[in-house]
């Protein structure tokens, strides 16, 4: 199939990407010249395990390439993805001038029958509104098809997908979908057709909740380090239970990223509009708000009135590991509120060290090496669970720095174990 994609970002080349790999012929646009310009040179503007190579094997192959003229390629598809951001307003709601803007050239440039795939986490109903801006000048079908891809996994997750959901009121775009999508289909539970409402409420639904389990596990690991229980041992009791699982239950920081903050605020605005009080969505926000602020008052309890004096170490700084995406990451918050305390700080993550170094500047220290960031440190502080922080070399960590403490914020490491060694351990629930 000829496909264009609309929009380079995550979700978008990541789209692109596996669908050439598959043998459909693809475009991939944008209007930010420079990022056009470095893809065609085979510099991918993110990391993602895996997809640098799948984008310059297909290059290679002549099966993807990458321009930004619109209208051009949009004439030569046959189906059409938009996958454009969808941030945050000011007023929490999803800002979708830029899916409407797209839509315009859409309607602009259309020369025919297209499939109109819209993969921008949307407000329900803006699929619909999309038809209007797009206009009737050509028959056309629309679909939306939300995306389920994890930062750090998206190859794997687009190449086994636990579901494909396709919304739309048109057997024959639906069919065409299904068949762009049959390379990947293990099950025929795999897809799932809806209308385009229920596709749409489908994905702010499936963020929200996860984003609540988040919010409630770490809400139960406050209450445990109150009352003395372990949160370590109260969610192998209740992820022993078929009905709650095991995903979603890691105590920490919080969540960050582009959807999970964006999306509970988009829905909690979609309910508001419509009278309801969505005291839930509300309440995991706040939550994970209070996150960062908890974790930094571990640090401000143990060192006091002597902040302005400490140099911390952090290892971790992209909201999750597998990225270089710093998007509402909580290492953030958290560097800011030790900068407020006047405290030094020196920082390593094995990709989102540039992206760190646009915001902080020289207000902060950057290193290549785990160890070596940890130099004169009165203190280690673990933000992000890379793999490589997992089994670290504790007498190096003591060695290089001034005394052995670590605050883990992801429950990293053996509390018992550290404390036998001579650390002091500052952790999350226990």
């Amino acid at each position: 199939m000829r496909i264009v994609v609309i929009g380079t970002g995550y979700v978008g080349l990541t789209l692109g990407a596996c669908l050439s790999q598959s043998g459909n012929e693809v475009i991939c646009v944008d209007n930010n010249e420079s990022k056009i310009s470095d893809l065609n040179n085979g510099i991918i503007p993110f990391y993602e395990p895996n997809l640098e190579e799948i984008v310059k094997n297909n290059q290679q192959l002549s099966r993807l390439s990458f321009k930004t003229d619109i209208e051009e390629s949009l004439k030569a598809s046959d189906i059409c993805f938009i996958s454009v951001d969808t941030p945050q307003a000011k007023d929490g709601s999803a800002d979708l001038s830029n899916v409407f803007n797209v839509a315009e050239l859409i309607g602009k440039s259309i020369n025919g029958y297209k499939i109109i795939v819209n993969k921008s986490t949307v407000p329900v109903g803006t699929t619909e509104k999309l038809r209007e801006i797009i206009g009737t000048k050509q028959t056309y079908d629309i679909v939306f098809n939300p995306e389920f891809l994890r930062q750090g996994s998206a190859i794997n997750d687009f190449i086994n997908p636990a579901r494909i959901i396709i919304g739309s009121d048109s057997q024959k775009a639906i069919s065409v979908i299904k068949n762009l999508y049959s390379p990947f289909v293990k099950s025929d539970r795999t897809i799932i057709t809806m209308d385009i409402k229920s596709a749409e409420m489908t994905k702010y639904s499936a963020n929200a909740f996860l984003a609540t389990k988040i919010s409630f596990i770490n809400e139960i690991a406050q209450i445990c380090e109150e009352t003395g229980a372990n949160i370590e041992n109260v969610k192998s009791g209740l992820k022993s239970d078929p009905r709650i699982g095991d995903k979603f239950f890691s105590e920490g920081i919080g969540y960050g990223g582009n959807c999970f903050p964006k999306d509970v605020r988009a829905l909690t605005k979609i309910a508001d509009s419509y009278g309801i009080d969505a005291d839930i969505l509300k309440s995991v926000d706040k939550r994970n708000n209070l996150q960062t602020e908890l974790f930094t008052q571990k640090i401000v309890k143990k060192f006091k009135n002597k902040l302005s004096q400490c140099k911390f170490a952090i290892w971790g700084l992209s909201y999750k590991p597998q990225t270089s995406d710093i998007r509402n990451a909580p290492s953030l918050k958290i560097i800011d509120n030790l900068l407020n305390m006047n405290s030094k700080i020196n920082v390593y993550d094995p990709q989102a060290v540039k992206n760190v170094k646009q915001i902080f500047q020289d207000k902060i220290n950057y290193y290549n090496d785990q160890y070596d960031v940890l130099t004169e440190c009165d203190a280690l502080i673990l933000l992000t669970e890379w793999d490589e922080f997992k089994t670290p070399d504790f007498d190096k960590i003591k060695t290089k720095l001034n005394k052995p403490i670590i605050f883990d914020g992801r429950n990293q490491y053996d509390n018992d174990y550290l404390k036998s060694i001579g650390f002091e351990y500052f952790c999350i629930g226990k």
